[in-house]
């Protein structure tokens, strides 16, 4: 066989292998993953809400490992930490990142203007100047607000509603979180329009409740209300057990906690806001501009009545609450 001959042969069989390769040398070299940094203040990497995350993003074609990589922070309600969860983000480079909580979404900004953010879960952008207007944030910032400020004046009106006989209300607040400036003003505005007193309690961590309840056992109270926040979302279970104490019934934010024994909740459903979080970064990954995606607010919210906890207080719910409730734990 002629030297040429032998070169045809050799290429001819380079040909036949890489095309029967069993993979191809675009699998055996594929691009490094898209970078996702998650900075979340009361959310871990083992709730729900991350599942949700995670299943939003494999619904939009993605497999983490390969295609995409997620990186999680999470601050367990600490406002102080927040500076930490952006002190990296020079180094490790995100392709965007995914916010929760407000304290983190505006160190997020600050420590740049390049990278896409997306908010999960922030109250009111608008007025925590992360952005101009929903309609066109104008920045790199964009993503989804759960409306706090507005849900909490129809959370006391549910409360009114649900124990009419109620003259004095709590209000346990976190006085470090932004939108709550605006809630506790609004909440004023709202108390003598629908018949009730309010008391303001500043909390900003388990110390300052164990003291709060101290206080709240000792005075002539009919409920107590939370405004919730980072903060208070670690504090749940304190909330429960000290109402559970006290003989109060625990107006909350989130489903979870009239599971474990608050007398109602209403709010949007977290697990889907993460999972419509994840739909913004699978945009912004396909090139759309964060500062033309408009913020989106919830159109679903979640009325839950716990009527065991009714039952031990003895409290009879209307009718009226019970019909509109989407789900009532007996």
């Amino acid at each position: 066989m002629s030297f040429k001959s032998r070169i045809l042969l050799m290429s001819t069989a380079a040909f036949l292998a890489s095309i029967w390769a069993p993979e191809s040398v675009y699998s055996q070299q594929p691009n490094a993953p898209r970078h996702i940094r998650v900075l979340a203040l009361s959310v871990s990497e083992q709730s729900e809400e991350a599942r949700a995350f995670r299943l939003g993003l494999h619904d939009a074609g993605y497999t983490e490992g390969k295609d995409i990589s997620i990186d999680w922070w999470y601050g367990a309600g600490r406002y102080d930490r927040a500076p930490e969860a952006v002190a990296d983000l020079a180094q490790r480079k995100p392709d965007v990142i995914v916010v929760e909580g407000t304290p983190v979404a505006l160190a997020a900004k600050a420590a740049t203007s390049t990278i896409p953010i997306v908010m999960a879960l922030v109250g009111d952008p608008v007025g925590s100047g992360l952005v101009t207007s929903l309609a066109r944030p104008g920045g790199n910032v964009t993503g989804l607000t759960n409306q706090t400020v507005d849900l909490a004046t129809k959370r006391l009106q549910l409360l009114k509603e649900a124990i009419p006989g109620a003259k004095r209300v709590v209000v346990i607040f976190n006085p470090e979180t932004p939108p709550n400036r605006v809630i506790v003003s609004r909440l004023k505005e709202e108390a003598p329009g629908i018949g009730v007193e309010l008391k303001f309690i500043a909390v900003r961590n388990v110390e300052e409740l164990n003291a709060a309840f101290s206080g709240v056992s000792r005075a002539k109270v009919d409920a107590l209300f939370i405004v919730d926040d980072a903060v208070m979302s670690t504090l749940a279970d304190e909330f429960v057990s000290l109402g559970r104490k006290a003989q109060l019934p625990v107006v909350y934010a989130h489903k979870p906690v009239a599971k474990k024994g608050a007398l109602l909740s209403y709010a949007v459903d977290h697990p889907s806001m993460f999972r419509r979080a994840a739909e913004y970064v699978d945009k912004i990954l396909k090139g759309a501009n964060p500062a033309e995606l408009p913020i989106e607010q919830p159109t679903k919210f979640e009325l839950v009545v716990n009527l065991k906890t009714a039952k031990a207080l003895g409290i009879t719910i209307p009718q009226s609450i019970l019909v509109r409730a989407d789900e009532v734990i007996r």
